[in-house]
Order: structure tokens, then C-alpha cells, then sequence
């Protein structure tokens, strides 16, 4: 017990609503950190550690924050898979978790420390039915908290879903099965800061009353974190310098470039003009210094342009004319052109421009082995439908190479996923597994929000039978707390998303919203302002909506001639073993001899069959072998089938793949045949027989051919009895296979 004097940790608690607690306790893991944390609900425990540089890297003008989040396999009781087994870098999973955490923390940090600053936040026990994600922003707060980092926090993120119409905090796994919206809030005790989540047709008003419903249960977390920062003497953050400011040339720059950079923003230019006629503006300011001055002065000049003219500019002529730096009005969209099919040899295709925004989308529809495989800490299981997004430097004039994945690429591409996937049949409604592709070829403006309209188009394409089509927007804001001056954009410029204090996506169909994505860079953003803005993206996204189905109205009534077909069925749960065969050997001789693909999926206790080809002969050939397998044999139906044996009493023939019956040699033909060396029939021959019984002892199959032969004159049908058995005896002594030995020492 000695040990337990290396430590004394400090212990908070939040109670939630319905009596759940979480725990923050620090002073126990991690003390060599600047901040650390566990926090802790049920058997879940998020360990959060932080450090921050003693000082800022020379020439660095931004703040260098890295989030990471991590689950181990351990916390679960899991081996990761994979040749290694131990965990690997980061999968798409931990990196969304990351960048919820990263978008709250980020903009709270003071505008000039630059110091390095790492988050980790790690999964280090888990609750199989505790969706760990949503205590991961308030663990990498609290460990801020705890620290004598400069921050502007703390902060906490929640997890709404609507259940039977009611909000719900922090819901469980075994909960999300039947909700209508499911969304991550982040903010502050005064201030919402982060919103993403999905939803399946809500309304604005259910999406608001959401948020509302969060921001009461995060102040509550944040209060804690205050109480715990000041108990520990945290609450006063350590002292730094990271900029050297010269405020008379930044005065100098204002008083002179104002103007100019403002008749610049109203010149209603293209993107590439515009920043060529502001860089210029800069150089000539620059060049009235010698090369000696400007290397202390010239990144002051950039950064005293930027934020103190260029910046202002920007914001100032839309608050004060209402007009944007492409000439629009707010709530106005740029011009739309959509086209589908545009290559000819995908499933689906389509292209998609909105003003300098341009992505291009394909689909290809594979079979349920082309599914994504997930097997994470938590999470096992298939995705029937993915969607890959690409964001290539020269979308916007970079000269620089494609390295990788980027976390932005991801992020983006979930937000697409998420709008989409409500709309797209999964299941016994679709056999397909669906990929879109999105290759974002020009941006200036939401290209995540491009992916969906171009997802939407190439799938309708495609002849996936969406249940309704859906378009996405993106919305500014620009606010001026001394005027009071606010204004709503629509469908934002690249520049106005990085001059303006709210950057809000939204999608979603003619009757409600499928998704949303918001980032709030600004204090005090009343529910006004924010129904208003959700109003106007609704206005919005109907006039994209309506340009999309100009394009296509609806999906395809069929697949494109090369689509590969897929033909699916249901089949009792019992005889799936039947269709597969001992170790595989009758599914796989399918494949082999049809040339088909198949699959087959155990759901609520029956069989979906999936038959993958190339031309229909091949389904149909598969199709005819599963059915037979699967069929029942009817009394009175007619089977054309194969001889398998010849014994002394009749003959076996398979009338259905796997279903053999006896053709007793009385029922061969009207004559009577003493051996069936007289009747002619062989093993392997081809004959034509009726089932006309089944024994309800044995449940054997009686077959007749006689019955299906021309009837000699005079025929006669008699009666035929069965013998009795003798007292003591065997019954009818043909049936000696039935008979059990004698006892003797033989089978003693």
C-alpha cells in the first residue's frame, strides 16, 4: 500500500438526467504531462493527457494543434487482427472522433499563442454498450483544464439522439437502433461552437431543439471543469510571448490600403484575379523597404494586411452594401450546371458545377464480398455502402504533389456518407454493394456539399433506386458586435468561409434534413440568428434541389447493358446448410460450373441468397440449382430425374438436387418384372417419374412411372394391401433394411 502515496487524485462528478454519472479524476495517470485525465461512465475510461512547447517555434503565425484519438484493443478485451496484432495508425473512426475534438478546442485557444500543443485522448476500457466518442471532447478539455495551458475553455461535447420523439444525452449503443437524429454538439458554458451529426428527414425547428437541448447538459460539464481548474490553482495559465507587433505600421497599413483592398472586395472579380490584385497591393506596400528591413518586417505586413485590411474589407462591404465579393446577394446561389452519365464506361457518373466548385462522382455497384469490413474496438460488422472522397491540389491551383490521405479528406467525405445514406435501399431492398467516388476537380466553396449533389445524380444514374434525391449548401455568416450588423450567406466562397465567424452545412431532401456539419468561430451567436440561417439553407437547398432533378427526375428504371446482375432470394433458415454443402463443396461447384458469384446472409432467422453474374443463362443455371436444392417435393408433380442406384426391389432416383425417391419395380411399368435386369433400366438414366405418396412413418418418397403410361386395354387396376405383420415379426420382410439385427454376441 505504499505505492498510494505517489499520488492523491482529485475526483469531480456530473450526474446525468436519467442517473448515469461520469467521473473527471486527475493527479493519478499521466502526472508528468501538462494536463491528465480519466474520465470515466459505467466501465468506459477515457484516459486525456496534454503538453504544450515551453515556447513557440520561430516564424510560426498559427496555432500548431494536433488531436489524436485512439482505441485500444485491450480496453475491449479484443486481439487486433491483422499479421501484427497490436493496433496500427489511426482508421477513419478515431480520426472523426479526433477532428470533433479538434474543431471545438481549436478556436479557443488565445489568437497569439503558437506554441506546439498535442492532445492524445485513448480508449483505455470500454463498455461494449457506451458509445465512448461522446466523452471525448469534455476528457480533452479537462485535461486542458487541469493544465497551465492558455485557453479560452473549457468546453464539452455531447451526444443527442431523438427516441420516440424525445432528446436523449449520451444515448447507449443498444439505444441508437430507432432514432430520427443523432448529432455531436460541442460548446462552451455561454457559446455553441461545433454541430455534426445525421438525421432522417427531420425539421429545422426538431434539429435546433436539439442543439438547445445539449448546450444545457454541456454547461453543466463545463461548470464542473471550472470548479475542478480552480480547486487545483489552474485557473491561472502560464505567461508566453509568441508575437512582436509594431502597431504604428500596422496603422500605416490601414490608413493606406483600406480603401484600395476595398474597391478590390467590390470589384465582383474572379478568385485567382482577386488574390493577384490583393498580393499585389501587398508588394507594393513592401517595396518601399529594403530586403534588410523586410526580413523583420514582412511577415508583420502580411499578417497586418490579411487580418487588419483585406479581411475587414471583405466583411465590412457585405455588412454595409449586401453584396458579396463575387457581386452576389446573400442568400443568392451561384450558377448550377449538372450532367449525367459523363463516363461512359462507369455503373454511374455524373458531373457537378456550382460557380468555381466543380466534383465529379461515380458509382460502382459490386456484390456483399465488395463490402466494407469494420473491426474496430467496438464496432464489428459490414458497410453496404461507402463513399471515398478526393481532394487533388490542382482543385485549386497548387503545384503540389498528391500525398496520401488527408484527415480534411475523410472528414468531408463522412459528412457526404452521412447526407446520403438515408436515402440509399441497404438490404433485402438493394442486393448491391454501392460505392460513390467523389473527385473534387475545382474548388472555391463547399466541395463536400458538390459531393452530395454529384453523389445524387451519378446515382440515379446508376439506377439505384434512391428513395428521394438530396442536395447540400453550405452557409456563412458575418456578425459586427459593435453595430450589431449581421448577415446570412449562402452557398459561402472559400474566402468567405475563412473571413466569416460561422462556416454551416446542410443537407437533405424536399421533406427534411439528412445532415449537417457547423463550425461557429464567434461569441454570443444567438438561436435567432442561427433559425434564421437554417431557414435560409432550407430556401437554398430546395433551389439546388430543384436543379438537380431538371438533370434526372429519378433513378433509372434499369442498370446500364455491362452492369453485372444480381439476382437475390429468400430461402428457409434450415436449408442453408443444404445450399452450401459439406465444407462449401456444393456452393463452390455452383460457382465453378455457372461462373457465378454467391453469397449468403443469415438474417431474422432465414436466408438472403445473392447470385452475382455476368449474363442471365449463368444466374438462371444458379438460380435452377438453388431452387432445386431448396425445393420441397409435391405430391403429384411430375420430376424428370436421374437413376443414382439399381437394387434387387426398384430403382433411387434423384428428382431434386439432393432428393432421392424409390421407384419400386412394381411401379415401372403394367407389366410385372421379376428382376429388374428385365426392366432395362441403368444407373445414369434419364426418366420420367410422379411422386405419389410419402411414407408418414418413414417420410419417404414414392415414385410411379407406371401411372404416367399409356393404360393397356382391359387394365384393371387391383387393390393391393399391404401384409400384416406377424405377431412377434418384421412386417413386410421386403423392407429388411428396416430391421433391426438379431441379438447375438456379434452387436452385444
Amino acid at each position: 500500500m505504499e505505492e498510494n502515496k505517489l499520488y492523491h487524485p482529485v475526483q469531480k462528478t456530473i450526474a446525468l438526467a436519467d442517473g448515469r454519472e461520469i467521473t473527471i479524476e486527475t493527479g493519478k495517470l499521466a502526472k508528468q504531462a501538462d494536463g491528465s485525465v480519466v474520465v470515466k461512465q459505467g466501465d468506459t475510461m477515457l484516459l486525456a493527457t496534454v503538453v504544450a512547447a515551453k515556447d513557440a517555434k520561430e516564424g510560426t503565425d498559427f496555432m500548431p494543434l494536433q488531436v489524436e484519438y485512439k482505441e485500444k484493443y485491450a480496453a475491449a478485451g479484443r486481439y487486433p487482427g491483422g499479421f501484427m496484432k497490436r493496433e496500427g495508425k489511426a482508421n477513419d473512426s478515431e480520426i472523426l472522433v479526433a477532428r470533433l475534438i479538434d474543431r471545438a478546442l481549436r478556436p479557443l485557444f488565445p489568437a497569439d499563442y503558437h506554441a506546439e500543443v498535442y492532445v492524445t485522448v485513448t480508449l483505455i476500457s470500454a463498455d461494449k454498450d457506451i458509445q465512448p466518442d461522446a466523452l471525448a471532447g469534455l476528457a480533452a478539455s479537462a485535461a486542458l483544464a487541469v493544465s497551465d495551458i492558455p485557453f479560452g475553455g473549457p468546453i464539452s461535447e455531447v451526444r443527442v439522439a431523438r427516441i420516440g420523439g424525445q432528446y436523449v444525452i449520451n444515448p447507449t449503443f443498444s439505444q441508437m437502433n430507432d432514432v430520427d437524429l443523432d448529432i455531436m454538439v460541442g460548446g462552451t458554458i455561454d457559446n455553441i461552437l461545433m454541430v455534426e451529426g445525421e438525421m432522417k428527414e427531420v425539421s429545422e425547428e426538431v434539429m435546433l431543439g436539439a442543439i438547445k437541448f445539449a448546450h444545457e447538459e454541456i454547461k453543466k460539464h463545463c461548470a464542473v471543469q471550472i470548479e475542478l481548474s480552480k480547486e487545483l490553482g489552474k485557473d491561472v495559465k502560464r505567461t508566453y510571448c509568441h508575437e512582436t507587433n509594431d502597431e504604428e505600421l500596422r496603422q500605416t497599413i490601414i490608413a493606406e490600403l483600406y480603401d484600395k483592398a476595398y474597391a478590390i472586395a467590390t470589384s465582383g472579380t474572379m478568385k485567382h484575379e482577386r488574390e493577384d490584385m490583393f498580393n499585389a497591393l501587398e508588394a507594393e506596400f513592401a517595396s518601399r523597404y529594403s530586403e534588410e528591413e523586410l526580413v523583420e518586417k514582412a511577415p508583420l505586413i502580411h499578417k497586418y494586411f490579411h487580418d487588419d485590411v483585406q479581411k475587414k474589407a471583405m466583411r465590412n462591404m457585405i455588412l454595409d452594401e449586401g453584396k458579396r465579393l463575387d457581386g452576389r446577394r446573400t442568400d443568392e446561389i451561384r450558377p448550377i450546371c449538372c450532367e449525367v452519365g459523363y463516363l461512359p464506361a462507369a455503373h454511374g457518373s455524373a458531373l457537378f458545377t456550382r460557380g468555381e466548385t466543380q466534383a465529379l462522382a461515380t458509382v460502382t455497384l459490386g456484390t456483399k464480398l465488395d463490402e466494407k469490413m469494420k473491426d474496430e474496438v467496438l464496432v464489428q460488422g459490414s458497410e453496404q455502402f461507402v463513399l471515398h472522397y478526393n481532394f487533388p491540389p490542382f482543385s485549386t491551383g497548387e503545384a503540389k504533389a498528391a500525398r496520401g490521405l488527408s484527415r480534411r479528406e475523410i472528414g468531408h467525405g463522412h459528412l457526404a456518407w452521412r447526407a446520403l445514406k438515408p436515402m440509399i435501399p441497404l438490404g433485402e431492398d438493394n442486393p448491391y454493394a454501392v460505392r460513390i467516388v467523389s473527385d473534387i476537380l475545382e474548388s472555391n466553396g463547399s466541395s463536400s456539399m458538390a459531393t452530395v449533389c454529384a453523389g445524387t445524380l451519378a446515382l440515379m444514374d446508376a439506377g439505384v433506386k434512391m428513395k428521394k434525391p438530396v442536395s447540400g449548401i453550405a452557409m456563412g455568416l458575418i456578425t459586427d458586435s459593435q453595430t450589431g450588423k449581421w448577415a446570412v450567406l449562402s452557398d459561402i466562397l472559400g474566402d468567405e468561409d475563412h473571413l466569416g465567424d460561422m462556416d454551416f452545412k446542410v443537407t437533405g431532401t424536399k421533406d427534411g434534413i439528412t445532415a449537417t456539419q457547423m463550425d461557429i468561430k464567434v461569441d454570443g451567436l444567438s438561436y435567432e440568428v442561427l433559425a434564421k440561417a437554417l431557414e435560409q439553407a432550407r430556401a437554398g437547398r430546395m433551389h439546388i434541389l430543384g436543379k438537380l432533378t431538371e438533370c434526372i427526375a429519378e433513378p433509372r428504371e434499369d442498370y446500364k447493358p455491362f452492369v453485372p446482375r444480381i439476382v437475390q432470394i429468400t430461402i428457409p433458415q434450415d436449408m442453408i446448410g443444404a445450399v452450401i454443402g459439406p465444407g462449401g463443396k456444393v456452393i463452390q461447384d455452383i460457382q465453378k460450373t455457372t461462373g457465378t458469384t454467391i453469397t449468403i446472409t443469415e438474417v431474422d432467422q432465414k436466408g438472403i441468397v445473392d447470385i452475382f453474374g455476368q449474363d442471365k443463362e449463368a444466374l438462371d443455371g444458379a438460380l435452377e440449382r438453388i431452387k432445386g436444392i431448396v425445393a420441397v417435393p409435391e405430391v403429384g408433380e411430375v420430376y424428370t430425374g436421374k437413376i443414382t442406384s439399381i437394387v434387387s426391389f426398384g430403382a433411387f432416383v434423384e428428382i431434386l438436387p439432393g432428393k432421392e425417391a424409390l421407384l419400386h419395380i412394381s411401379e415401372i411399368d403394367y407389366k410385372r418384372f421379376e428382376t429388374m435386369d428385365e426392366t432395362g433400366l441403368k444407373e445414369g438414366d434419364i426418366i420420367e417419374v410422379k411422386l405419389i405418396g410419402v411414407d408418414p412413418k418413414t417420410n419417404k418418397y414414392k415414385l410411379s412411372r407406371r401411372v404416367l403410361l399409356p393404360q393397356p386395354e382391359g387394365w384393371v387396376e387391383r387393390e393391393r394391401k399391404p401384409r400384416e405383420p406377424r405377431e412377434g415379426g418384421h412386417g413386410d420382410r421386403r423392407n429388411r433394411g428396416d430391421r433391426k439385427p438379431h441379438s447375438d454376441k456379434k452387436h452385444e
